[in-house]
C-alpha cells in the first residue's frame, strides 16, 4: 500500500538569478545548497536550491531563473500560486521589522484564527510566513537572522482553484490527506501525508481569474514535490493515481539529487513524487560543509561545464555563517 511521508521541496520559476539569491539568502537568511541547471531542454537555466540548516526534505526551495531566456509566465486560477513558510511562533514582530528593513512590502493576516505575513518575491510570486507551534527543523541562522527567528521550512501551498470540490475528491481518494478539512472564508486547508508538519494544502477558490500557465515562466510556482521516500512506494502511488483515472502522470525522472514523477492535478497544481537518492542527496557531490559553493552538472553536461557556465547569468552569493567558521 502506498503512502506519503509529507513534503519534499517546492520550486518556482522566478525572473533573475542574482535577485533571486539576495531574496532567499540575503532577505530571507535561507542556505544556499546548491547550484546547478536545469535538467529538460537544450537551454542552459540555472537551478538554484535553499533551505533550512539541515537540507531537510520539507525545507528546500528551488528556483528557475528565467529572465535570460525571456519567458514570463502568468499567474491566474487553476494554479498553485502561494508559498508558504514555517517560522516560530513569536517571530512576526522581527520579519516584519526585517521585510520593512529589506524593502519589501509585507501585510500582517489572519488566517485560519492565526496571523500571517504575506509579501512578494521580487518577480511577483506570493509568499507567505506563517507561525508554527512545534515544529522541530532547524532553521538557518545568517545575514542578520538569529537562530530563534530563522525559518523552520516550508508549511504548505496555495493553490488557486475553479473547483476546489474536485482537488479535495483527488487528495481524499489517492493523494492521502489526512482527513480533517479546515475551511475560512473561501479558503479550504487539509494536510498530505504522515508528517505532522510541512505538509499543508490550502485551497483558494478562484473563479474570477483566468488560467495561470503551466509552462515555465518567471513569476509562477513551478510544482510542489511530495516524499516518497522509496522508488517502491512511488510506483505504488503511482500505480494508484493511473488507476483512479488520472492519467496526465509522467514516467520517472532521474534529477541527480532524487528520482521523480510528475502528476497534473485536477487543481492544475503539478505534483511531484520524489524519492530522494540513497547515494546521499544533497551530499552526493558536495559534503554537508561545502554545499552550494561548486557550480554542479550531471554527467551528460560535463563535457560542455565551460560553455553552459559562460552562458549563465554571473551569481555572487553572500557568506554564510559554516563558511566565515572554515
Amino acid at each position: 500500500m502506498s503512502h506519503i511521508r509529507g513534503s519534499h521541496h517546492t520550486t518556482l520559476s522566478v525572473s533573475g538569478a542574482q535577485e533571486d539569491v539576495d531574496f532567499h539568502v540575503g532577505t530571507l537568511g535561507m542556505r544556499f545548497i546548491k547550484r546547478t541547471v536545469l535538467f529538460d531542454g537544450s537551454l542552459p537555466i540555472y537551478h538554484l536550491y535553499y533551505s533550512n540548516a539541515a537540507g531537510d526534505p520539507s525545507a528546500v526551495l528551488t528556483t528557475f531563473p528565467w529572465r535570460q531566456a525571456g519567458l514570463v509566465g502568468r499567474r491566474g486560477t487553476n494554479q498553485a500560486r502561494e508559498v508558504l513558510l514555517a517560522v516560530p511562533a513569536d517571530s512576526l514582530d522581527f520579519w516584519a521589522s526585517r521585510l520593512a528593513e529589506h524593502g519589501v512590502d509585507a501585510t500582517s493576516t489572519e488566517v485560519f484564527d492565526r496571523r500571517r505575513l504575506e509579501f512578494r518575491h521580487p518577480c511577483g510570486i506570493e509568499y507567505a510566513l506563517v507561525p508554527a507551534d512545534a515544529d522541530a527543523r532547524v532553521g538557518h541562522p545568517g545575514q542578520g537572522v538569529p537562530p530563534e527567528y530563522a525559518i523552520h521550512g516550508i508549511h504548505g501551498v496555495g493553490i488557486h482553484v475553479a473547483t476546489p470540490e474536485r482537488m479535495i475528491e483527488f487528495s481524499d481518494e489517492v493523494f492521502h490527506s489526512q482527513g480533517k478539512l479546515v475551511e475560512d472564508g473561501d479558503r479550504a486547508a487539509y494536510q498530505v501525508g504522515q508528517d505532522p508538519v510541512g505538509n499543508h494544502v490550502e485551497l483558494i477558490a478562484d473563479n474570477g481569474e483566468e488560467q495561470g500557465t503551466w509552462r515555465y515562466g518567471a513569476g509562477t510556482f513551478h510544482h510542489v514535490a511530495w516524499n516518497l521516500e522509496t522508488l517502491e512506494n512511488q510506483d505504488a502511488l503511482k500505480f494508484d493515481i493511473e488507476g483512479n483515472g488520472y492519467t496526465d502522470i509522467s514516467e520517472l525522472k532521474d534529477r541527480k539529487y532524487f528520482k521523480s514523477v510528475y502528476v497534473r492535478t485536477p487543481s492544475g497544481a503539478l505534483f511531484e513524487l520524489a524519492v530522494t537518492h540513497a547515494e546521499g542527496g544533497w551530499t552526493c557531490d558536495e559534503s554537508p560543509h561545502e554545499l552550494g559553493t561548486r557550480f554542479q552538472l550531471p554527467e551528460q553536461f560535463e563535457d560542455r561545464r565551460e560553455e553552459i557556465f559562460s552562458k549563465l547569468e554571473p551569481i555572487e552569493t553572500p557568506v554564510q555563517p559554516d563558511e566565515e567558521e572554515s
